[in-house]
């Protein structure tokens, strides 16, 4: 199992590596990243990306629900997506549950980073994408289209493939980050970060 590379760590701006040959180190590397995804709470994992662990290659791993398998890209590249972005307000989310600042209770869908510790933002993405990859089984090169949540967690997962953190799409779309902590009660709330 790994540990978690955290922001600002060089390898999370850095763009990853492809890969070239699916051979033992990688199904080692496949191996540790699915148990340290698995093995992610508070926030729960729903997507691991090579440089997360410290790798900089083109690969990363997700999981739609808590018992859905694990799916594995290599070298992904999105190829299409709906014209219409939606705000990660759709389907499932990692975030956690608590109150936006106010103490209102909150029913946006954040967006976090295992990279980044109780940061959260609405992000904007697509609500299916096109995307082409290897397939870590058989090798060959798949084209396929994902919608909902899945389609989210690609977006994000292909931006660290990029060297991009959700935050800098948060600040592209003019929306605010938020910092969550537990108040005296022990409840999750949210802080708006001021830039």
């Amino acid at each position: 199992m790994y540990q978690i590379v955290k922001a600002p760590n060089p390898v999370l701006s850095a763009v990853a590596k492809k890969i070239t040959k699916i051979d033992a180190s990688i199904k080692k590397l496949v191996t540790e990243m699915t148990e340290t995804l698995e093995n992610a709470k508070d926030p729960e994992g729903v997507g691991l990306a090579a440089p997360q662990v410290g790798k900089s290659l083109q690969l990363f791993l997700a999981k739609e629900t808590e018992k859905s398998p694990v799916i594995v890209f290599i070298n992904p590249q999105i190829t299409s997506f709906t014209d219409n972005q939606k705000k990660s307000a759709k389907g499932r989310s990692a975030s956690p549950k608590g109150a936006m600042p106010g103490g209102k209770p909150t029913d946006v869908k954040l967006e976090g980073c295992l990279s980044l510790t109780d940061v959260w933002g609405v992000v904007k993405r697509h609500d299916r994408v096109t995307l082409s990859y290897t397939d870590f089984t058989t090798g060959q090169m798949q084209i396929k289209m994902f919608k909902g949540f899945l389609a989210t967690i690609i977006q994000h997962e292909v931006d660290h493939l990029h060297g991009i953190l959700f935050p800098k799409r948060v600040l592209e779309q003019k929306g605010t980050l938020y910092k969550s902590k537990k108040n005296e009660k022990g409840e999750t709330v949210f802080e708006e970060i001021k830039l």
